[in-house]
C-alpha cells in the first residue's frame, strides 16, 4: 500500500509541476521563474498541510526525490511545449489530474495523524488547491479557487466519497474511485459551465 501511495504522491508532484511550468511559459518567465512556479505548484499545498498537522520537516525537505521530479517535469514541459498547442488546455489537464491525486493523498496523510474525518477532508482540499493558489498569484492570475468554477468542491466530493467507500470496497479501490470522481467532476464542470451559483462560469 505504501508503494501505491508513494506512486500517487510522485505522480501528483510531476503533473502539478508541469502545470506550474506551463503557467510560467504562458507568462514568458525565464527558466528560473518557470522552475520556481513549477516548484511551488507541486509542493505548496502539501507544505501547508504538513505545517498545519505538525509534520515537520515537511515532506519534500526529507526526500530530495521531489526536487528531482520537479526538475524533470519542468524539462519535460520545455521539451514537449510544441505539442502543448493550447497552453490553457494543457494547464487545465495537468492541474485537474493534480488536484484529483493530491486530494486523496492529503486526506490519507491527515487520517494517519488521527484527525477527525471532517478535518482530513479539508486538509485534502488544502493539499490539492493551495499549490495552484500560489501559482496563480505569482503569475498574476485570479486563483481558480476564488472563481465561480467548480474546483475545491470537486475535491470535497472526492474526499467525502473516499471516506464513505473506504470500508466498503477497500482502501486502494476507494482511493482510485475518488481520484477518478474528482477528475470527472472537474472536467464535466468546465465543459458544461457548471457553477455552484447555477450561472455561467467566467470564461475570461
Amino acid at each position: 500500500m505504501e508503494l501505491f501511495i508513494l506512486t500517487i504522491d510522485y505522480s501528483g508532484t510531476f503533473v502539478f509541476a508541469i502545470s506550474g511550468a506551463l503557467a510560467g511559459m504562458k507568462r514568458s518567465f525565464d527558466v528560473f521563474g518557470v522552475f520556481i512556479l513549477g516548484l511551488v505548484t507541486a509542493i505548496g499545498g502539501g507544505t501547508l498541510r504538513d505545517l498545519l498537522i505538525g509534520s515537520t520537516p515537511v515532506g519534500w525537505m526529507q526526500n530530495t526525490v521531489y526536487l528531482y521530479i520537479v526538475v524533470a517535469a519542468v524539462a519535460f514541459a520545455y521539451l514537449f511545449r510544441p505539442h502543448f498547442r493550447k497552453l490553457r488546455r494543457s494547464m487545465f489537464l495537468f492541474d485537474t489530474i493534480g488536484i484529483a491525486l493530491y486530494t486523496i493523498l492529503g486526506l490519507q496523510k491527515a487520517l494517519s495523524f488521527g484527525l477527525s474525518p471532517v478535518i482530513c477532508v479539508l486538509l485534502g482540499v488544502v493539499s490539492a488547491t493551495f499549490g495552484g493558489v500560489i501559482r496563480d498569484v505569482l503569475s498574476g492570475e485570479v486563483p481558480l479557487i476564488f472563481r465561480k468554477e467548480i474546483y475545491a468542491s470537486a475535491c470535497l466530493a472526492g474526499g467525502v466519497l473516499f471516506l464513505v467507500t473506504d470500508q466498503l470496497i477497500g482502501e486502494r479501490a476507494a482511493m482510485g474511485v475518488a481520484i477518478v470522481v474528482v477528475f470527472v467532476i472537474r472536467t464535466l464542470a468546465v465543459r458544461n459551465h457548471w457553477t455552484l451559483a447555477f450561472g455561467t462560469a467566467d470564461q475570461s
